[in-house]
């Protein structure tokens, strides 16, 4: 039964005959399935993994699912598949198993298959196609390192080197400390690991890519790799029964750097990040590694990797001063001018937008290039009437402050006079489970933390009750104008 309607098989007894009335039911069942994983999973989770996870059709007992990359598919079904069976089977009759496809590479499903089309393999490019950079991952995985040393990561941007960082006070210490590591060229690895932490758009990404640079231009192995594709690379390994390979691959460089290492998860995954990790420091080789929170608050991650990216030198880029973003924009525009010649803005408007926009570099990007669209697409000069119009998303769009569960349990507790241990115990008096319940919902709401790692903050308990939590609280803020102006008074306390 395709989910469009079409006249096809039904699902179990009583849903069959009429193929749209069937087609409805079972597209309201995934529907349910979907809000139920968000509310048992958490949001961050689920938009990680499930958010573009979509029915096609059910068949003979098979729900058929697709996703738009074989990374999403693989980590599905190596850490989840069991989890969304059960799931669906519990709103729909007549599931008896599921099978993940990659939209776009799969054949058109036959009614009753016994198996899903596997996606096409990526075709293999010619011989004047440029590096081994270029190919698709699992490509480069299987052909091991390119004749230059090149160990197949993720391409390095040739834009972002360090002599294209802007240094300013918030971020000198982490650009002196990751020229250091990327010039040194004998003895013992220098502040290993070296771990930098940073909101969005402060320049983390940008001083690991000059790393890369300079110590592949110096003739040594270095692999760059975001979280997702070590990941991905670690899966197809096991797949394809090459994974001691990808090991030896990764244990064999000069230099590793990690981007975005927050974002790594499953049990054997992390596993494998540790061992690595371990492996590398211990023979002396450097490991670079960035995250948007210091290694002590990636509650994610396994306590010994958490204890192992502490133990070298952390370095927190901080927020853009003014000066630092006047220079960043100065740079921008000056290399905007490189192509196009007639693009000027004056002091006055340059001034303006330093001080207006104060998030991150990548709004100051985002801004240049909305200037530039207005002075080539209307030819009138760039005024600072036309710039506060074209910014005005980008000022609004300020990083808002990031809120710690246990910032949150303290005041909580400090507000209704209990202790942070009576809340994290399993007493269950009404004095002690109100304030607990109140803090579960804080964490869901002002922080990016799953039902299980919120349970997990809260004295080790499980998500259900954490969701049990949230909803008390939704529905008594909604009928309690009292409660209703408490919390509201402790959010604005945490988010000032």
């Amino acid at each position: 039964m395709r989910v469009d309607g079409s006249l096809a098989e039904g699902v179990g007894s009583g849903r069959g005959g009429n193929g749209e009335t069937a087609a409805a039911d079972i597209s309201g069942a995934w529907q349910r399935v979907k809000r139920r994983l968000r509310a048992e999973l958490g949001e961050d989770v689920f938009a990680s993994w499930f958010a573009r996870l979509e029915l096609q059709e059910v068949s003979g007992g098979v729900a058929r699912l697709t996703v738009p990359t074989r990374f999403l598919k693989s980590w599905i079904e190596s850490h989840y598949i069991d989890r969304v069976l059960a799931t669906f089977r519990s709103e729909a009759d007549g599931i008896e198993s599921l099978e993940v496809g990659v939209r776009g590479a799969m054949a058109p499903a036959r009614p009753g298959a016994a198996a899903a089309a596997k996606p096409a393999p990526a075709p293999r490019p010619a011989a004047s196609a440029g590096p081994a950079n270029d190919l698709p991952e699992p490509e480069r995985l299987a052909r091991g390192p390119a004749p230059e040393g090149d160990l197949g990561g993720a391409p390095l941007d040739a834009r972002l080197t360090f002599e294209s960082f802007v240094v300013g006070r918030s971020n000198a210490l982490a650009h002196a400390a990751a020229e250091r590591v990327a010039r040194h060229d004998g003895g013992p690895a220098l502040y290993n690991p070296l771990y930098f932490h940073a909101g969005v758009g402060l320049g983390k990404t940008h001083l690991l890519h000059g790393i890369g640079h300079a110590v592949k231009n110096a003739g040594r192995r270095v692999i760059y790799l975001t979280a997702d594709r070590f990941m991905y690379g670690f899966v197809n390994a096991l797949k394809t029964q090459s994974a001691l390979a990808f090991k030896e691959k990764l244990r064999a460089i000069d230099v590793l750097i990690l981007d975005d290492v927050q974002f790594i998860q499953g049990r054997s995954i992390q596993a494998e990040f540790g061992h690595t990790l371990n492996a590398l420091i211990d023979a002396g080789r450097q490991v670079v590694v960035a995250a948007d929170r210091p290694p002590t608050e990636l509650e994610a991650l396994d306590e010994r990797v958490r204890s192992r990216l502490a133990g070298g030198l952390v370095v927190e880029i901080g927020t853009l001063d003014e000066a630092l973003r006047a220079s960043i924009l100065q740079s921008r525009l000056e290399a905007v001018r490189a192509s196009h010649p007639a693009f000027e803005v004056g002091p006055a408007v340059a001034e303006y937008v330093a001080k207006a926009i104060t998030a991150n570099g990548r709004d100051l990007e985002g801004a240049v290039n909305r200037l530039l669209a207005h002075a080539t697409l209307t030819g009138a000069p760039v005024t600072l009437d036309t710039a506060e119009t074209a910014i005005r998303d980008l000022v609004k769009n300020r990083e808002p402050k990031r809120v710690k569960i246990e910032d949150i349990q303290k005041l909580v507790a400090s507000r209704y006079n209990v202790s942070r241990s009576d809340i994290l115990s399993e007493r269950r008096t009404a004095a002690v489970v109100k304030p607990r319940q109140i803090a579960m919902y804080l964490s869901k709401v002002l922080t990016l933390r799953s039902l299980p790692e919120i349970g997990r903050r809260f004295g080790g308990r499980d998500h259900t009750t954490v969701l049990h939590a949230v909803r008390k609280i939704e529905k008594a803020i909604g009928e309690d104008t009292a409660l209703c102006d408490e919390v509201e008074l402790l959010k604005r306390m945490l988010q000032d």
